[in-house]
């Protein structure tokens, strides 16, 4: 069962309390290339993104940004390492939240300065710690970025933050080993009620990387853990996007956009299913409605499947049955079940 923990308004979203698990993302452009930034957000907007994260690594970036927040329609992140300076610019140049790594910014003072400015502002702050990061004293202690050296990064960060009497906050402690990850979060979430950010960092390339991702974070999702969540993809953002409410989906947490069921295909399969589901797939990336559509190859599970998604084409030797909402509809040649599969879509579903 999900812990319910304080809420925390990032613009409009609100993330934490019973507040549906948000997605966000990263640009991968330069921030201060403010037209690609710009055009890349509003890219991961259409692909259901809520919250998005940009690098500030320079002046320049910095002063980007409140171009770039009135330019798109979903609350923007300032990610910051190292120069505190930057996060208070950030935060004077508008950004809804900003995300530090208090091990590599340095002196408590200048965390302070960070906070006071936040605090003055009512900008919400995310303390990230990654197991590639960590304090020199930490590692010194542990030797390695175990558990219990993230973990207590995590508790000396947010030390400075409870003194300050800084409530405004979201926590994540990502590392690329999942195992790690799981133990970590765990007892962060029997430790803090603050929102927990999840997901696996630098997971890799977008297959192996969206398999380690799905597991560490459908472990954790479906112990009840978790209020917004990144996929981290060596890929282009969007599908980052997409892979998170796959997830989601998956675990029945979220519903967006329409779920493709297709078997696996056997020796009993008589029409050319890989393509007819290739083809469906392409042509459902143009609906935002949550819909199953199942595409089956054979009569052991065609039938039963096709009827209890909310679309479906069972099929025979070089003929498929189509099914709308449980429905019998039609028998067709293979040749025209993509076609008359999307004209029943189409009669069926607003979009």
């Amino acid at each position: 069962m999900r812990r319910l923990k304080r809420v925390v308004e990032i613009g409009k979203v609100k993330i934490g309390g019973n507040n549906p698990i948000v997605v966000q993302s990263m640009t991968k452009t330069k921030t201060r290339d403010i037209k690609r930034t710009i055009n890349q957000i509003r890219r991961l907007q259409n692909a259901g993104c809520e919250i998005v994260r940009m690098a500030v690594v320079n002046k320049d970036d910095a002063l980007s940004l409140s171009c770039i927040k009135k330019s798109v329609a979903i609350p923007i992140i300032a990610d910051i390492h190292f120069d505190y300076r930057l996060a208070l610019k950030a935060i004077g140049e508008g950004v809804d939240k900003i995300r530090i790594n208090p091990g590599n910014i340095g002196e408590k003072w200048k965390v302070t300065e960070v906070i006071k400015m936040a605090k003055d502002n009512n900008v919400p702050i995310r303390i990230g710690v990654n197991s590639g990061s960590l304090p020199k004293s930490i590692l010194k202690k542990y030797r390695h970025p175990t558990p219990g050296a993230i973990v207590e990064s995590v508790n000396d960060a947010a030390k400075i933050f409870i003194k300050n009497r800084f409530n405004n906050i979201v926590i994540s402690a990502k590392g690329a080993d999942v195992k790690d990850t799981l133990s970590v979060y765990k007892v962060l979430n029997k430790q803090f009620n603050y929102p927990l950010h999840i997901g696996i960092t630098e997971a890799g390339l977008p297959f192996r990387g969206g398999i380690k991702s799905a597991v560490g974070s459908g472990v954790l999702l479906n112990a009840g853990i978790g209020d917004t969540i990144r996929i981290s993809l060596t890929s282009d953002p969007v599908m980052e996007v997409v892979a998170a409410y796959e997830i989601l989906n998956a675990l029945g947490l979220r519903q967006h956009g329409p779920i493709l069921i297709s078997c696996p295909i056997c020796g009993r399969c008589e029409v050319n299913l890989a393509r007819i589901a290739r083809r469906v797939e392409s042509r459902l990336k143009k609906y935002k409605n949550f819909m199953k559509v199942a595409v089956m190859g054979c009569v052991v599970n065609g039938p039963g499947e096709a009827r209890e998604a909310d679309f479906g084409v069972a099929c025979g030797k070089g003929v498929g049955i189509i099914f709308a909402k449980g429905k019998e509809i039609r028998r067709v040649r293979e040749t025209k079940l993509v076609d008359i599969l999307f004209e029943v879509i189409d009669e069926n579903v607003d979009n």
